[in-house]
């Protein structure tokens, strides 16, 4: 597929595109900083996508407005410095300058070292069933700013678009937002 949905521009539920973000934020930067630093700043349901996957199924993807993608990867960016250090050096999901070939490679590099066993892990339907409650404990272990907590609790909660009606969940985070890279590591710790 190529770039993420989010890098093609596709529009959340607001219908904005990437390419209109800029011309957004020079009229109403000011009121969105204003409502960050206050606290009141709602982010707005995802809209869901389904994707065909190779075995005849599909994936669920939740797409935030464009602007919540801005603030999210803002979020992700700053967080990911303070959990990053936490994380062994032999996980490679979800991690700045880390690939699956280089997860490959350190196999093999352990093969050629004597080890006989590889575990390969996915989470079944891990996005569907991160417990908010966990995840904002242990994000608050590190984060002392209650805004920012605020702020993603809101990520969390504010729901998927279907069929016109916000669904809201007191479990699981959208896939497909930028905050699943901030939420799975210090939640699956």
């Amino acid at each position: 597929m190529g770039k993420g949905l989010w890098e093609q521009g596709c529009p959340g539920v607001d219908g904005m595109k990437t390419d209109q973000l800029r011309d957004h934020l020079k009229t109403h930067w000011p009121k969105i900083k204003q409502d960050l630093l206050k606290g009141a700043f709602k982010p707005q349901p995802v809209k869901r996508k389904e994707i065909p996957k190779p075995d005849g199924g599909v994936r669920l993807l939740g797409i935030p407005t464009v602007l919540d993608r801005f603030i999210q990867q803002a979020i992700s960016q700053v967080l990911g410095r303070i959990w990053e250090p936490f994380f062994s050096e032999n996980s490679y999901g979800f991690r700045p300058g880390r690939t699956a070939h280089q997860a490959v490679m350190q196999g093999k590099d352990y093969m050629v070292d004597g080890y006989t066993y590889v575990v390969d892990m996915d989470l079944s339907k891990f996005f569907d069933r991160v417990n908010h409650d966990r995840l904002m404990s242990r994000l608050a272990e590190r984060i002392k700013d209650k805004r920012v907590l605020k702020l993603i609790r809101g990520y969390l909660r504010c729901g998927v678009m279907i069929e016109g009606d916000a669904v809201h969940s007191e479990e699981g985070t959208p896939q497909g937002g930028l905050c699943k890279a901030l939420h799975k590591p210090p939640y699956a710790k």
